[in-house]
């Protein structure tokens, strides 16, 4: 249903299996992947608790936890987090060092990691440092991460945002920036206010980009692809704007290019894949190549108005 739909209870404090910990939750992260289960675009059995990023302090350890203890500052990506007290499995939490806020901490989970991994991976090294990549929405939410990791990374980066955004967007370091008119009551652009297609290529030099990062869904798929240099490859992995439409292969033909729709558990497989992302965002978050912008915190009351803030398209950062 609507975000009207979320009701707060209360319930039982979780029970600490085998191999699990209990977190006492500070910060709770909210993201679009809980506004699909909600809505039934994505369908859980029913009733669920919302969420699936959390951060705070360990309060209980189960029976054959050996490296995690009571007080360890922790981040987890399970479902469950919309609580005061969530258990997890002891190899999902990630250490939080001293140097990073919890709210920062939990920012990384979702989309600190789902940007670490559409940077990194899943455009399947079909775009070498130097080339370019664009990044849609780069004025808040996962792709302000992504932009910022393509950078990083030695990508050269265009992205895409509302004007105004144009101060959140700026700051990511994109090479070259497209903005968009607003589009009032939802959570992308007017991507028809400007030919954006144009601007890529006049910026490119005609010749388009090797990986297109696309969450935005059904409003930005025709550039999308037409954005694509020859052999590369559409990332696409969010609805912001609505599901994508099926469409025939054969819209790849031309410049023989790639589409994948990927997903953020394929890629982080096992306790050495996560730690292995988990310790790379952390680091560069120290180091200072990668800055966090802390949008709204809600009373975990309010659930439902952080839903439909995020759906309103208003933030420029992350909504906890």
């Amino acid at each position: 249903g609507d975000a009207d739909a979320l009701e707060v209870g209360d319930y039982p404090t979780p029970s600490v299996g085998e191999g699990q910990v209990l977190v006492k939750n500070e910060f709770a992260g909210i993201n679009f992947i809980d506004t699909y289960h909600r809505s039934g675009l994505y369908a859980r059995d029913l009733p669920f608790v919302g969420g699936q990023e959390g951060g705070g302090e360990v309060a209980a350890v189960g029976a054959g936890v050996a490296d995690v203890a009571v007080g360890d500052r922790v981040a987890y990506s399970v479902f469950g987090s919309y609580a005061e007290y969530t258990a997890v499995p002891a190899a999902k939490v990630l250490p939080v060092p001293d140097e990073v806020s919890m709210d920062v901490a939990v920012s990384c989970v979702v989309q600190g990691m789902t940007a670490h991994y559409l940077t990194s991976d899943a455009h399947a090294h079909l775009i070498q440092p130097g080339e370019w990549m664009l990044v849609h929405g780069v004025g808040g939410g996962t792709c302000q991460w992504a932009a910022q990791m393509a950078k990083i990374q030695g990508y050269k980066v265009i992205g895409t945002a509302a004007k105004g955004k144009r101060a959140v967007a700026e700051a990511t370091g994109c090479d070259a920036l497209i903005f968009y008119d607003e589009a009032p009551g939802t959570a992308y652009e007017d991507y028809e206010s400007v030919d954006g297609l144009a601007e890529v290529m006049k910026i490119t030099d005609g010749v388009g980009c090797k990986a297109v990062i696309d969450g935005i869904g059904k409003a930005t798929l025709d550039m999308s692809i037409g954005s694509l240099a020859q052999r590369g490859i559409f990332v696409s992995f969010g609805n912001a704007s609505g599901a994508v439409p099926a469409y025939p292969p054969l819209r790849h033909i031309a410049k023989s290019s790639f589409m994948c729709r990927p997903k953020l558990l394929d890629y982080t497989r096992n306790r050495e894949e996560l730690l292995y992302r988990s310790n790379e965002i952390m680091g560069w978050l120290k180091s200072g190549q990668l800055k966090v912008t802390v949008d709204t915190a809600f009373p975990l009351d309010d659930a439902a108005d952080g839903h439909k803030y995020l759906e309103s398209g208003a933030s420029t950062g992350k909504v906890l």
